[in-house]
């Protein structure tokens, strides 16, 4: 089959909808499919082979009112493109082809609901939403909090894939913690920073590795190692003892290499995004920094019930395979 995938950002951009397209796209290739991507233009080649996947990067300018109506230009332009599609597969952008719905009426179109927006989440988030489940033939939701939060009525659900190969270790660890993502309000960075300055007035020597881009750069850096956005974070996971992580890639990378989980939430989304998960009961999930820096100290103390917990939870991040990822959408296109 042919399919081609929109979707807003891609390799090498990194970022966890980047990995999860890039992932699955790696595979199907392997199953002998042919991959085209159609993404925004960041400052690469317009059209190039990466891998094996075809790459078209779309040149929609700054993010403004008028960005949509640029985009739906350029989509207009790789019309015959799309005609030659056997599955067109969005990530989160659907309103990309919503202007051509009835001009590829014959076509099989799905969608991916990766996350969410922001908190408070806008009606017109959801009404959008609607529109993308309604005019597509299926959809897969990362994550069961996406139904609770958008009435979304999921075709299959996914919490995303991992590799196996990702297991480092926790011998003499350089860091006691490690937190990887964007570093701005959707990731509750300057909790976790809270959290290790309140753990450091009893243990001096804690130490905390970040890695990632963002806002809140210029003040983290003042309390951490801040390293920018690497494709390898096995490496750094490996010379870490503790991971802070709230987003589902970042938590199963962290799980499949062995690492206890913190996770905070600052509002009942987020709550729910990690609750109702279900690798929930495998980590520590936590919305006041005092009551997290305490469950930090405490594995810390008993390192035997920390094992326990980790253990439980590798063993089900194990069987989290981008492979079983890939079959899931070959389901739903066989739906």
């Amino acid at each position: 089959m042919k399919i081609i995938f929109l979707t807003r950002l891609y390799f090498p951009k990194i970022g966890g909808v980047e990995k999860h397209v890039y992932e699955i796209s790696k595979r199907l290739l392997k199953k002998g499919h042919k991959i085209v991507i159609i993404t925004e233009n960041n400052g690469w080649e317009e059209r190039e082979n990466i891998d094996g996947i075809e790459i078209i990067r779309i040149n929609v300018g700054k993010n403004d009112w008028f960005k949509k109506f640029r985009i739906w230009r350029e989509i207009w332009k790789l019309k015959t493109v799309l005609k030659t599609a056997d599955i067109i597969h969005c990530h989160d952008v659907f309103f990309w082809i919503l202007p051509y719905k009835l001009f590829l009426h014959d076509k099989k179109i799905f969608i991916t609901f990766h996350g969410y927006e922001n908190y408070p989440i806008r009606y017109t988030a959801i009404i959008h939403r609607k529109i993308a489940e309604k005019l597509t033939r299926g959809n897969i939701c990362i994550g069961d909090f996406i139904s609770k939060w958008y009435g979304t009525k999921p075709s299959l659900v996914s919490y995303g894939g991992v590799q196996k190969s990702y297991v480092g270790s926790t011998n003499n660890p350089k860091y006691t913690a490690i937190f990887w993502g964007r570093l701005d309000e959707q990731t509750s960075i300057k909790s976790y920073l809270n959290i290790v300055k309140i753990i450091q007035k009893n243990i001096k020597h804690f130490s905390l590795l970040i890695i990632g881009e963002g806002k809140y750069k210029k003040e983290v850096i003042k309390h951490a190692k801040v390293i920018g956005f690497t494709p390898d974070i096995n490496r750094y996971l490996s010379i870490s003892k503790y991971a802070l992580a709230s987003r589902y890639l970042s938590m199963l990378e962290a799980m499949i290499s062995k690492k206890l989980v913190f996770a905070m939430y600052d509002n009942n989304l987020k709550k729910d995004y990690l609750l109702l998960s279900p690798f929930a009961n495998h980590v520590i999930v936590k919305n006041n920094v005092n009551e997290m820096a305490e469950q930090i100290i405490y594995y810390i103390n008993h390192p035997n019930e920390e094992k326990i917990k980790v253990e439980n939870a590798y063993k089900w991040a194990a069987k989290q395979t981008w492979e079983k990822v890939v079959e899931k959408y070959i389901f739903l296109w066989n739906l």
